[in-house]
């Protein structure tokens, strides 16, 4: 018991990763029927198996996944990041960091002044993270499970691509317009906001990274444990 609770941050990734794959596998042999229901449901379902992945990448930034091994933590977060489109670890790395040490200012790397409208902003941020490498080894792979894999295109863009773009929204909403938007509070010192308590929704919405600004004001703490600050925020 005492093992699996120093490694459950590397248990949570592995856990995570390892449904990806599954559910992916299963949905790139799946007959789509586009009258059911599920064809659509599993869209979002895959989304929400790509935004996890983000997740686990970023802890790994902070060094939350494996906090005592740190090339384990270094190589699940690249890991993960690789998985989601091909993102590249060591450009997110310092770049987040920088979001943390200069929030919503010009050297902000995430923040838009002007409070832009969502797609403004969204732009404005994907210029920061999305490079010509990512979208050739994209294609390079899509081509690879299409023609080798023997994967039907319909699945490849229902399963794979897609749900990652949703996830890209979904990270982007929830984790950096919703909290960081517009102006803030003189004596907020994170200059972000935080969604309202509800667990539930919190967890399926984005993994507790709407408890946004209890994340910056404990970096260390796993997603997966932002909950509880949540609940220490609302007990002051």
């Amino acid at each position: 018991m005492q093992m699996l609770r120093k490694n459950l941050g590397v248990l949570v990734a592995l856990v995570i990763i390892a449904l990806w794959f599954v559910v992916l596998v299963f949905q790139f042999g799946w007959e789509i029927n586009y009258r059911h229901p599920w064809t659509y449901l599993a869209v979002f379902v895959m989304a929400h198996l790509y935004t996890g992945l983000f997740i686990t990448a970023h802890d790994a930034m902070h060094g939350v996944v494996a906090p005592k091994q740190k090339q384990l933590n270094k190589a699940l977060g690249f890991f993960s990041a690789i998985l989601f489109a091909f993102n590249w670890y060591p450009k997110l790395f310092p770049k987040h960091h920088e979001h943390h040490r200069f929030v919503a200012t010009e050297e902000d790397p995430d923040f838009h002044r002007g409070n832009p409208t969502f797609f403004a902003w969204y732009f404005s941020f994907a210029k920061q993270y999305v490079s010509l490498w990512q979208i050739v080894a994209m294609g390079v792979t899509y081509e690879l499970l299409k023609r080798v894999g023997g994967v039907d295109r319909m699945n490849l863009i229902f399963y794979w691509i897609v749900p990652s773009l949703i996830a890209t929204f979904q990270l982007f909403y929830f984790g950096t317009f919703l909290p960081h938007r517009g102006e803030h509070e003189a004596g907020n010192k994170h200059k972000s906001r935080s969604q309202g308590k509800n667990h539930l929704w919190a967890f399926i919405s984005c993994y507790f990274f709407g408890y946004h600004y209890e994340h910056h004001n404990s970096p260390g703490t796993p997603w997966w444990q932002l909950y509880k600050e949540k609940e220490k925020m609302l007990s002051k």
